[in-house]
This record gives C-alpha cells, sequence and structure tokens, in this order.
C-alpha cells in the first residue's frame, strides 16, 4: 500500500516536496516514481527511481526542475519540485513497480490514492 502526501496550493515559482510511504510491504526491491492527471487530462508520466536508488527517469519536460530521491530505511520516496508553474497543477499519483525502471511507465503493480497540487499564477 502506498500513501501519497505533501501536496497543496503554491505559488508559482514556489516549491513542494511531495511524499510516498509504502506500509504493509517493503517496497525496496521496487521501482517507484510519481504519475499526475490535470484536470481533463489524462494520467502523465513524471519520474521514476530505481529500488538501489541509483538511476532515476523523468520526463522530458520537467527535467532540472523535478528531482526525485528515495529512503529505503523509510520505506518512502520524495518528489521536489522548484520553479512550480500553473500548469504542474494536477493530481500527483505514485506507484511501485517489480519490473526494471525502464518498465516502470508500462507496468505498475501498486498505486498511492494521489496528493493535489495547485499552483496559482
Amino acid at each position: 500500500q502506498l500513501q501519497a502526501s505533501g501536496g497543496g496550493l503554491v505559488q508559482a515559482g514556489g516549491s513542494l516536496r511531495l511524499s510516498c510511504v509504502a506500509s504493509g510491504r517493503t517496497f525496496s526491491n521496487y521501482a517507484v516514481g510519481w504519475f499526475r492527471q490535470a484536470p481533463g487530462k489524462e494520467r502523465d508520466f513524471v519520474t521514476a527511481i530505481s529500488w538501489r536508488g541509483d538511476s532515476t527517469y523523468y520526463a522530458d519536460s520537467l527535467k532540472g526542475r523535478f528531482t526525485i530521491s528515495r529512503d529505503n530505511a523509510k520505506n518512502t520516496v520524495y518528489l521536489q519540485m522548484n520553479s512550480l508553474k500553473p500548469g504542474d497543477t494536477a493530481v500527483y499519483y505514485c506507484a511501485a513497480s517489480s519490473g526494471t525502471l525502464l518498465h516502470f511507465i508500462s507496468s505498475q503493480d501498486y498505486w498511492g490514492q494521489g496528493t493535489l497540487v495547485t499552483v496559482s499564477s
């Protein structure tokens, strides 16, 4: 089970850090990442991190502003979001995949419930 938190209302240019905490089982062997879904749009891939935390993958449009990290001792994955824009407004979902990092986008085994990020202009 995954629990996402940390969303909220922030002004453009601000920062937020999302957390995804796993409970009920360890996810230290899973690639974990984030998707987001803006109102009226499809769910899009944001970023993912390998189970060791030594490899990351980002949507091209988000490179340089978003950073993913994980602490396996805490069963937690973080998404640091900087220089936020109104276009980043969305519900952010964390997910976990038992596959490789490259397979994360197409195959997820667990989903969190989502946390809403609203960026005002």
